[in-house]
């Protein structure tokens, strides 16, 4: 469910973008490190639409990557400790020792 909703989310931003980028298809001054240049404002909004996207997809899948390391180093102690559970003789209950009570009528008669 989780995965659809952002599904549906991205694809009405990108909507929006696509509404947007064919509304506002004038040329403009695009200015860069090096220079300047006239482009279409659809090509400087998609540009940067798409480098957005791939700016947070990179950073999903690192964080990912890291995700599954931290899994597997868990599974692997997880496999250990069960080892070492394995590997330990069962503790016999130790037996508990009931409280002082004071004696009954038939224990001060035995006594």
């Amino acid at each position: 469910m989780k995965g659809q909703s952002f599904f549906i989310l991205g694809l009405i931003f990108a909507l929006i973008i696509a509404v947007l980028a064919v509304i506002n298809n004038d040329p403009v001054q695009f200015n860069y490190v090096f220079g300047s240049q006239k482009w279409p404002l659809i090509l400087i909004i998609l540009t940067t639409a798409v480098f957005g996207g791939v700016v947070a997809a990179s950073l999903s899948f690192v964080k990912i990557v890291q995700l599954r390391g931290q899994v597997k180093q868990k599974n692997k102690r997880i496999a250990e400790l069960e080892e070492e559970i394995k590997q330990h003789k069962p503790v016999e209950p130790a037996v508990e020792e009931e409280p002082n009570q004071p004696a009954t009528r038939t224990e001060r008669a035995q006594l």
